[in-house]
């Protein structure tokens, strides 16, 4: 939802500032050019979450034990985010219900959440190395296949 609103805020003023172009006067192709640019840029960052969410999943998907690690992964990732959030929003209104300024209270309730957006993305980078660190270092597939019957796919190769 936060991200929903700064893409929105973000529209809202490049609409402005392609509006307040035209106020001057500018050829219509220079006042398309942030309009057009943010749009390139929203497409690039899609394209790449789109291949790297196709790798994710066709790596998760092609083993049974590969699909419980990743879904035991995301599921702690997305109550963990949901929990930080939560937490941050519930202490902000207590801190502004009850005056609470100052100390551990009066800091997180004072916290921005664009800037935990940072922290969080920090958090998915984290997460993911120390689960794919823990996938191959700990051999969790040759534990937990062994004594799993193959699959139709498998029994086909």
């Amino acid at each position: 939802d936060v991200y929903k609103r700064q893409d929105t805020a973000t529209e809202v003023s490049l609409l402005v500032l392609a509006g307040g172009a035209s106020a001057f006067n500018l050829p219509w192709y220079a006042i398309l050019t942030l309009p057009v640019l943010f749009a390139a840029g929203m497409c690039l960052l899609d394209t790449i979450d789109g291949s790297f969410m196709n790798f994710a999943y066709d790596w998760a998907f092609s083993r049974p034990v590969r699909k419980v690690y990743y879904n035991l992964t995301i599921t702690g990732l997305s109550v963990a985010v949901a929990v930080i959030i939560g937490g941050i929003e519930l202490v902000s209104i207590l801190s502004d219900q009850l005056g609470w300024d100052t100390g551990v209270i009066g800091w997180i309730g004072s916290l921005d959440l664009n800037s935990v957006g940072f922290v969080i993305v920090g958090l998915f980078a984290a997460v993911w190395f120390a689960a794919l660190a823990i996938w191959r270092f700990g051999r969790i597939e040759e534990k937990w296949s062994a004594g799993a019957r193959p699959t139709a796919a498998e029994r086909g190769r």
